[in-house]
């Protein structure tokens, strides 16, 4: 079996554009959010905002995600992009050891004013960045190392480089070809409310440079700013451990 190769993420991080260049590389096959689905709509359901009317999926269980991706893993390299907050009752030495584990954080006033736009009752639970860090501090206190960390801003403003030093880390070739793509549909990602989610992907052309942009978290509603600041302090730890862009020669 394959280690699979996974980037923990949290919502609205562009970690579906980077999953996607993943895709368009055609040597992984790639699952998008895989436990996301018994989470929010499995037959055990762990979703804390729950509803007796929310969608459920007869079959769905985390163990049947986990043997689909073992399955496809016996059979050839796999990469999938997830949020930690849906697999941490999972965390065993055993589970983990199946990946090869790497990171994508955001600023957290993007995110957190992101998710409030979408879904403006979120809760803590939902954001992913306290387990995001705590599945970061259990990795590197295993092996001794920082896993690979990308920062959605530096892949933003610099794709080329941040993607060519990120397969460096995580030991596989880089193919610049696989930053680019046509606009379409995105019925690959779009398990859960038909990918509305994802509109901007669906326009895109690839990753391409785009000017750091920034948010002014004062604007935000007084339940996002404390969110905010819980979980400034742990995107700030893993942002020390963030990889910098390969320099191209001009």
């Amino acid at each position: 079996m394959h280690k699979i190769l996974v980037l923990w993420a949290t919502p609205r991080s562009t970690s579906t554009a980077f999953e996607w260049m993943m895709r368009m590389r055609g040597d992984f096959t790639c699952f998008h959010e895989p436990f996301g689905e018994p989470w929010y709509q499995g037959e055990e359901p762990l979703w804390p905002r729950l509803k007796p009317d929310s969608p459920r999926t007869p079959g769905l269980t985390f163990d049947s995600v986990w043997q689909g991706m073992k399955q496809a893993a016996s059979e050839g390299p796999v990469f999938s992009k997830d949020f930690p907050h849906y697999i941490e009752h999972l965390w065993t030495d055993a589970f983990l050891g199946h990946f090869n584990h790497s990171f994508l954080i955001r600023d957290p006033a993007k995110v957190a004013t992101s998710m409030y736009k979408h879904w403006p009752d979120f809760v803590l639970k939902e954001i992913a960045f306290v387990e995001q860090r705590a599945l970061f501090d259990r990795l590197a206190d295993q092996t001794g190392a920082a896993p690979p960390v990308i920062d959605s801003d530096d892949l933003l403003e610099d794709p080329h480089g941040i993607v060519e030093a990120y397969c460096t880390a995580v030991g596989i070739p880089f193919l610049p070809k696989a930053l680019s793509w046509e606009p379409g549909d995105r019925e690959e990602v779009s398990w859960y409310d038909g990918g509305s989610w994802h509109a901007n992907l669906r326009d895109s052309d690839g990753l391409k440079p785009q000017p750091r942009s920034y948010i002014d978290i004062a604007d935000a509603p007084d339940r996002v700013k404390e969110i905010y600041e819980i979980v400034l302090p742990h995107y700030e730890h893993l942002h020390r451990h963030r990889l910098s862009g390969v320099k191209v020669d001009a």
